[in-house]
């Protein structure tokens, strides 16, 4: 997800990184990079020429050039923006009433509106509350049907009314049929269009008028680019909309949607859907997905996500160890198993800072072989090297690629990769949530990250530098891996 962007902005914070001394000359070559990293995102020229001129005038302030770490002070002015561009404080909270609120989904075709009418029921239900999905698109041939289908999915029931033609009278008695069951929200699914037309448009304003939903969310394709914005656009411009919800974003590579929307229309994003499995829909954090912009990774996020998915037995063992400050690679092992199931494991790793090429490296790729080879590595370790692989040493290496049937550079790829995970659970440990916020405060601050989005080694490390031959075995490795994959 939004992978060019982000390998665009960090590209930008290398290339100040690695100057001898930074001056307003070369921050604005950097700042330079970082506008073409948002336009070739596809993000509005208009947006863009706003967000750099914020950025430029306190990046190039005296203040900041003339700091200890002005690299890092950039970060946190790009970051501090770009959640300001996404929303701000836009809570994707639902906030239900009492009695029953009524949510109504609009949305051209293809978007992914039925789809996501689906994902949002199961959130509902996840909280403990009772939806149903009322089926008033009766335009589409077999929407009502695909409905059902989507309902049964989740387990959610649906309404609708064989041989129906008025859309309002099927929303109103959805509605009341809701109220005399106990039901908590009722998710309107009105018609599509292939594009915006006055009918299409009416018939949302009489919707909107007679059954005055709760809330008026907008179905979007974040794979559009621009024709995204302009449809939120014109939509709110007829419905006066309280929200966005924009889908695929999975296959966005560039994210130009995403960032362009809130300034264009005023509409936040609630919610955006990260895969085309049901659970695939995520409520949307600015300051979160500004730290995933960044390559700060999302610590809330993967700590909220870990509550839900993952076995709380084993979650309670390992977070005791982590208070008596033990992490193996016996529990490394443990953690990715309970995130081998499909797409699980690329979202988890996404979320994590400093796991980029893990995740690079998992796409498109058979994710059972990959956990083989892990553990196959891990196995091939000693009781002890697996409990400390600080003693992995050149000949250890050597004998546990062997024994696994993996190259030397693989062993060192996967110990670094521990490294990272280590560093972040352990700093983690014992601090549920407000563990979480304080490791990304101190990612934010540059405290733990370096501006590539890399983990610092701590002071204890061990860990040497790479020479130019490492860098160049572990492009043959990459190599290797991609020919493995096909």
């Amino acid at each position: 997800m939004l992978e060019s962007l982000q390998d665009g902005l960090q590209s930008a914070f290398r290339t100040l990184r690695g100057q001898g001394r930074l001056t307003e000359s070369n921050m604005r070559d950097g700042l330079k990079l970082v506008e073409n990293a948002l336009l070739e995102a596809d993000v509005s020229y208009d947006v863009v020429k706003a967000f750099m001129q914020e950025v430029s005038e306190k990046a190039v302030g005296q203040d900041v050039l003339k700091s200890l770490k002005p690299e890092q002070q950039l970060v946190g002015i790009v970051n501090e923006a770009l959640i300001e561009l996404l929303g701000g404080d836009s809570d994707p909270t639902l906030h239900l009433k009492q009695d029953v609120t009524v949510l109504m989904m609009c949305g051209l075709q293809g978007a992914g509106k039925t789809t996501t009418c689906g994902k949002l029921a199961r959130l509902i239900s996840k909280e403990g509350k009772k939806a149903l999905l009322c089926a008033a698109d009766l335009q589409r041939p077999a929407a009502v049907q695909q409905l059902h289908i989507v309902g049964k999915s989740v387990d959610t029931p649906v309404y609708s009314e064989q041989g129906a033609t008025d859309p309002i009278a099927v929303c109103q008695n959805a509605v009341k049929h809701a109220k005399d069951n106990g039901i908590d929200v009722v998710i309107l699914d009105t018609a599509g269009r292939l594009a915006i037309d006055e009918e299409l448009m009416q018939q949302l304003k009489t919707i909107d008028l007679k059954v005055q939903p709760d809330k008026a969310f907008l179905v979007v394709d974040g794979m559009t680019g621009q024709d995204a914005v302009n449809s939120a656009k014109a939509f709110n411009d007829a419905l006066d909309l309280d929200g966005v919800i924009m889908t695929k974003l999975d296959g966005d590579a560039r994210g130009g949607a995403l960032l362009s929307v809130k300034h264009v229309t005023g509409v936040p994003i609630k919610f955006i859907g990260t895969s085309e499995h049901m659970d695939g829909l995520d409520p949307f954090h600015p300051d979160r997905f500004a730290s995933r912009i960044l390559g700060m990774g999302d610590i809330q996020s993967m700590f909220e996500m870990a509550q839900r998915e993952f076995d709380q037995e084993q979650v309670q063992k390992t977070q005791e160890r982590l208070q008596k400050g033990q992490f193996t690679l016996d529990d490394f092992r443990k953690q990715l198993n309970q995130i081998a199931r499909p797409g699980l494991m690329q979202k988890m790793l996404g979320l994590m800072p400093g796991m980029g090429e893990m995740t690079k490296m998992l796409q498109g790729g058979d994710h059972e072989k990959e956990m083989r080879r892990l553990g196959g590595m891990i196995d091939s370790m000693t009781p002890a090297e697996r409990s400390d692989p600080k003693l992995i040493d050149n000949s250890r290496r050597q004998r546990i690629a062997k024994g696994s049937g993996v190259s030397p550079q693989e062993v060192n790829e996967l110990i670094k990769q521990f490294d990272s995970m280590a560093s972040l659970m352990k700093g983690m440990a014992g601090g549920g949530v407000g563990g979480a916020m304080d490791m990304m405060r101190k990612l934010r601050s540059g405290e733990l990250m370096d501006p590539t989005g890399k983990m610092k080694k701590s002071k204890q490390s061990t860990g040497k530098r790479m020479t130019a031959k490492d860098v160049q075995n572990q492009k043959k490795l990459k190599k290797k891996l991609k020919k493995r994959r096909r």
